[in-house]
């Protein structure tokens, strides 16, 4: 017995994985360690919907300073947020760089057809 869904649509979709970021993970850890008995952790456990080996796995990163190399520092209050305008200005350089990309690559292509052109317009003009 065969279903078709008329619009050719996957009717369960696979489940995406959930990524973690490291400022999430050094604070489930501290909330973590700071509980006072097994049941506050397995409360936490419950709540953010975590296994116990995400805490063996993160903490032994932890320990092994790769946490706080992931964590992003790009959001450091030491570093101002780019304006509205600053993020357009960047945009319209880019667009500006790939236009004059495009640009030299169709002024080539426009060169070989203009010496294609010649090259054709003397062969048969010594063919006559």
């Amino acid at each position: 017995m065969n279903s078709t869904n008329p619009d050719g649509t996957d009717p369960a979709a696979k489940p995406k994985r959930r990524t973690f970021t490291a400022e999430y993970k050094l604070r489930v850890l501290e909330q973590y360690e700071a509980a006072s008995s097994s049941a506050e952790r397995g409360a936490l456990l419950r709540r953010e919907r975590l296994y116990h080996s995400h805490i063996q796995e993160w903490r032994a990163a932890r320990e092994a300073g790769a946490l706080e190399r992931l964590a992003d520092h790009r959001k450091s209050p030491s570093r101002p947020k780019k304006t509205a305008a600053e993020i357009e200005n960047e945009k319209l350089r880019r667009e500006n760089e790939r236009l004059k990309r495009e640009l030299a690559k169709n002024k080539a292509a426009v060169e070989v057809l203009g010496k294609a052109v010649a090259l054709l317009e003397s062969v048969s003009e010594s063919a006559d």
